[in-house]
């Protein structure tokens, strides 16, 4: 069976698979979710992760359920949390975030981050955070008073390492001043792409890895031909890359690199954003115990430079 590699994240000694798995889409964003339906197959799924070597799951105190059988709100961590009981605590790196509140509102306060801290805590049915993600920056609040209060965590505990998540170069910088940042977690994928003019050199120059959310585009390559009948309340029915009149015709032009290389269209997305470079950390999201075992093949799959360029030019072409 495929074997994900661990690797040092960051410099500050955390180390973990070099894949790892998204777990918000196991209860939110994408459809309605039905605990009784789907939480026995996300359990298997996180199950499955271990096998294939993926102990990184990532989630937050944001992650909410949708639709009647969603068992009411804030179910991702908890969903976690059973996961930790099926197996062992020190089997998984648990990565979660603080600083989103429940009107979507941001909050770097020490109040916000000790009370979604104590929540996820319990939720998840541990005594510590392995990374501690700032969901989303605060304008309002100095990103060094909410630094003070991650550090005085860190000494107690609480939480072993510290990350930020969609952050500016600037903001990554004033934090990492404070205390090391172990990790940035940004979206990066095929058709997401800012972040390589200005944060990725700067979290290099740092020695701060990087964690790409939605590599393969929220699964645009695949979702492009079914778009129309994703639920209502689905989020990328909203997105422009599922939408436009061209995206299909070049999805084909992707489709003929990926069987020269033996490979889906998801695989060889993700494979373009693991040949970024050993400081990137892929975290596809499924709920499908199958779909996990395609995933980790993707790390296999080794680009030539002039494949990567390829690519990244068809792909470049696709509004976003």
């Amino acid at each position: 069976m495929t074997q994900v590699r661990h690797r040092p994240l960051g410099s500050q000694g955390l180390v973990c698979s070099a894949q790892g798995l998204g777990c918000a889409g196991m209860t939110a964003f994408y459809g309605n979710f039905d605990r009784a339906a789907h939480e026995e197959e996300s359990l298997r799924t996180i199950s499955k992760a271990l096998e294939l070597g993926i102990n990184m799951l990532d989630t937050a105190w944001i992650y909410q359920s949708f639709g009647a059988g969603g068992g009411g709100n804030f179910t991702n961590e908890e969903l976690i949390g059973k996961a930790i009981k099926q197996h062992c605590r020190e089997k998984f790196v648990i990565a979660t975030k603080f600083g989103v509140l429940a009107d979507f509102s941001i909050s770097g306060h020490e109040e916000t981050i000790r009370s979604q801290l104590a929540d996820s805590l319990e939720r998840l049915g541990t005594d510590y955070i392995d990374l501690y993600y700032m969901h989303r920056m605060d304008s309002k609040t100095p990103i060094e008073e909410t630094m003070a209060v991650l550090k005085s965590l860190v000494q107690d505990g609480k939480i072993k390492y510290i990350g930020l998540s969609v952050c500016t170069s600037n903001e990554l910088r004033r934090a990492h001043a404070m205390h090391p940042i172990t990790a940035i977690q940004m979206e990066w994928s095929l058709q997401v792409r800012d972040i390589e003019k200005d944060v990725v050199p700067t979290a290099r120059q740092l020695g701060v890895c990087i964690v790409a959310y939605s590599p393969m585009g929220s699964g645009f390559l695949t979702t492009v031909y079914f778009v129309d009948t994703l639920e209502d309340n689905d989020v990328r029915r909203s997105m422009a890359r599922y939408c436009a009149s061209d995206s299909k015709s070049k999805v084909v032009r992707l489709e003929t690199i990926a069987k020269a290389k033996g490979c889906t269209l998801a695989q060889l997305a993700l494979a373009w954003v693991h040949a970024q470079g050993h400081d990137v950390f892929a975290i596809p999201g499924t709920k499908s115990s199958t779909r996990i075992v395609e995933n980790a093949l993707a790390f296999e799959i080794e680009l030539t430079d002039a494949e990567v360029d390829e690519i990244a030019a068809v792909a470049q072409s696709i509004e976003v």
